[in-house]
């Protein structure tokens, strides 16, 4: 199997995070945060690339990626790299920073067309949950379409443009239309916003008096509801989102059940969430087009252009 690393995007990535670790240690400074002394050989911003270049690799395994790409063919980039081992445990001191860089930097604007989905973040076997300790307290057993799990739930808002406009990780337990999930998740939006059937809560009409109308698919045992064609077209197209989970599942690898503490299990889904949001061509659908009339279609023949 032959890997082509993408060295201008590796340039891209530590330059936009280079920009936000500067502006985000003077933050510290300006408003009187405490900060950790500057680690000695490589830089925050040449850690947090690695750890996001990783995702766009195409490599599964951490390590191998680490010692034989990042201290190989990498090494000119990253000349004062760490032993693995140190470097792992460096990674920890960039956790903030990750999730810092994808709620302010990397996330995108709402579109015509937006769409609010959950997905399962497994960490461990079902057969092995009596022995699991690494997640103990904090991931919790769960029921998706495709049965029990045991993890945690990545709750997210795309755009049709297949773009990431808000996200949140809950226990496996929680559900999707959970009122408070909703209110965190959704604080910022405003427009429409398409779901499947799970999501029909009574706190849809608190939603629809700030300016965010939530638009789902109805069960058997409901009236339809009065829906424009432009609702209905973005309605037809909500497993778009289910295209961005499966992309940040096997591409960017943000799920896997090896992780040894909870803080990198963390490090590794910011890091694969932000690599994602880097990825040129994502999943999209076209933006809804209204069909125009015969005289709206005359009245623009006879639209003289100077």
């Amino acid at each position: 199997m032959t890997i082509t690393l993408q060295t201008s995007k590796l340039v891209e990535i530590f330059v936009m995070c280079d920009d936000f670790c500067k502006k985000f240690s003077q933050y510290h400074l300006d408003n009187g945060f405490q900060s950790e002394p500057p680690t000695q050989g490589m830089c925050e911003s040449e850690i947090i690339t690695i750890v996001i270049f990783y995702h766009l690799s195409g490599f599964k395994c951490f390590k191998y990626y680490y010692r034989c790409i990042v201290c190989g063919p990498l090494k000119p980039y990253f000349p004062n790299t760490y032993s693995y081992p140190y470097f792992v445990a460096m990674m920890k001191r960039v956790n903030f920073h990750l999730f810092a860089f994808l709620s302010f930097c990397r996330v995108a604007s709402m579109g015509q067309g937006n769409y609010i989905d959950a997905t399962k973040l497994v960490v461990c076997h079902n057969k092995r949950i009596p022995s699991h300790k690494v997640f103990q307290g904090i991931a919790k057993r769960g029921k998706s379409s495709t049965g029990w799990f045991f993890g945690l739930k990545l709750h997210a808002v795309i755009n049709h443009l297949g773009q990431l406009v808000a996200f949140t990780v809950t226990a496996g337990n929680v559900s999707d239309a959970n009122p408070d999930i909703l209110q965190k998740l959704t604080a910022r939006l405003k427009g429409f916003l398409y779901g499947d059937a799970g999501y029909i809560s009574s706190i849809a009409k608190n939603l629809n008096q700030r300016g965010l109308e939530l638009i789902t698919k109805l069960r058997e045992n409901m009236k339809p509801k009065d829906l424009t064609p432009e609702q209905k077209y973005y309605l037809q197209h909500r497993g778009l989102i289910e295209s961005v989970f499966n992309l940040m599942k096997n591409f960017c690898n943000i799920e896997h059940s090896r992780h040894r503490s909870t803080i990198n299990f963390f490090v590794n889904l910011w890091g694969g969430l932000i690599a994602y949001t880097f990825i040129d061509q994502l999943p999209s659908i076209p933006q809804y087009l209204q069909k125009l009339g015969k005289e709206e279609v005359a009245l623009i023949k006879n639209i003289v252009f100077i």
